[in-house]
């Protein structure tokens, strides 16, 4: 009995331990508040490179400009639904980062997830988007992306996937891009 009261205090440790590592940070946006937790322990480069960005305060006044709803993309045989933000000032940027593939990282592009934007692999640097509904084609191996690599996944929304959903039904003037855009007022860690 006892050995089995210390494998389940061992556990409980193990796993308090993974979640105070865990970053979570808040998305002001002028339409609301969304909240995010970072997972640094299974996406350490992309998670650091997002925090680069939220430490230096280059998102503050960034925007969402993109929303992909399964109605805006006609000639997309694999359609997608996210909304893609973070554009800042290209002489700002950082270098891009290497791809962790959700392969590597076992993050899977589910609803709330959010994610590195790309062209190309090793091309990400401070475009993110995140999912509406479960989107396994941006799962390494899946076919939104010719290369078949995916995107680098690297949290999720805890909070105001109400926020994100609402921004995604504005109803963008030119295809998928806001004129104007959502902007976002800061992002900051909690």
């Amino acid at each position: 009995m006892k050995r089995f009261v210390f494998i389940l205090l061992f556990l409980f440790c193990i796993g308090t331990l993974r979640a105070q590592n865990n970053v979570t940070c808040l998305i002001n946006t002028e339409l609301g508040n969304i909240t995010i937790e970072l997972f640094p322990s299974k996406a350490p480069i992309t998670v650091t490179n997002f925090l680069k960005y939220v430490d230096a305060h280059l998102y503050n006044g960034s925007s969402f400009f993109r929303a992909v709803t399964l109605q805006n993309q006609p000639k997309d045989s694999i359609k997608i639904e996210v909304i893609q933000g973070g554009d800042v000032d290209s002489a700002k940027e950082f270098e891009p980062i290497v791809l962790e593939t959700t392969k590597q990282t076992g993050l899977l592009h589910v609803d709330g997830t959010i994610s590195m934007a790309r062209g190309k692999p090793a091309s990400a640097t401070s475009s993110f988007f995140i999912c509406i509904n479960n989107q396994p084609s941006l799962d390494y191996g899946g076919k939104r992306n010719p290369d078949g690599q995916g995107f680098a996944a690297f949290g999720k929304v805890i909070n105001g996937m109400d926020i994100v959903k609402k921004i995604q039904q504005l109803h963008p003037e030119q295809g998928q891009y806001f004129n104007p855009p959502v902007k976002i007022l800061s992002i900051i860690r909690k």
